[in-house]
């Protein structure tokens, strides 16, 4: 299963007070406190991106040791023990984070995405589901969208693979990101090798290949996939 992007988390702080519009959470509260959180979260997800995952993990605990219910910490080390392989810890922290906060889509994303990983094939889809009929910001609904439609794409088990409807999920997610989002070409990519129609998966590849960018891991990984629709093979999760 191809690992997603990270998600930067939008966090606004102004007073004591919270305010959730759709899949945004804005959180309004005393100035000091928050800033100071929030500032070792986003350093975290920086660390992280960079590859710093123990510096991210101290990071993000220095955080939860102050506050337990903070979901922005909870949500990234999610995504770091995810990172790790560590996927019941993540489950652990991306399940806390939803108690405190049922709107944080991308927590209830990454679970979709362990628990596809983990062989929860059912769970994953209904979550996927679930969280697109949620209608959440532009952003966050393309990568569900790409994310179910790898998933449909590429899935082991046969009976949750559905390349048409795969490409297009994948489709309406590279559309919502203009095209500019590479991971998700790559993703359609694959959902058109599942259909059998590999002519339009090298396109495809290649178009993700080209994405000014695009980082050195990225390269490889498309690069493989490319290879494969070559061979008039299909990914497999």
């Amino acid at each position: 299963m191809k690992i997603p992007k990270l998600f930067a988390l939008s966090v606004a702080i102004v007073s004591v007070a919270t305010v959730v519009r759709a899949s945004v959470p804005i959180i309004i509260a005393t100035p000091g406190r928050m800033v100071s959180a929030m500032k070792r979260v986003t350093d975290a997800q920086d660390q992280l991106q960079k590859g710093d995952a123990a510096g991210a993990k101290r990071n993000v605990d220095a955080v939860l040791q102050h506050d337990p219910t903070f979901w922005p910490a909870l949500y990234v080390r999610a995504q770091i023990y995810s990172h790790e392989g560590k996927y019941d810890l993540a489950l652990k922290d991306c399940n806390e984070a939803l108690r405190h906060d049922r709107s944080v889509v991308e927590a209830a994303l990454l679970r979709a995405n362990i628990n596809a990983r983990l062989g929860k094939h059912a769970e994953a889809l209904k979550e996927y589901n679930y969280l697109i009929s949620l209608h959440p910001r532009n952003v966050t609904l393309a990568r569900v969208m790409s994310d179910r439609a790898w998933f449909r794409a590429t899935c082991a088990n046969a009976s949750f693979r559905n390349g048409q409807q795969a490409v297009k999920d994948a489709k309406a997610a590279c559309s919502i990101m203009t095209w500019k989002d590479e991971s998700m070409i790559d993703t359609l990519a694959a959902a058109s090798a599942e259909t059998g129609d590999f002519n339009s998966a090298i396109q495809y590849a290649s178009q993700a290949l080209a994405v000014k960018g695009i980082s050195a891991d990225s390269t490889k990984l498309f690069q493989r996939h490319l290879a494969l629709f070559q061979q008039h093979k299909p990914i497999r999760s």
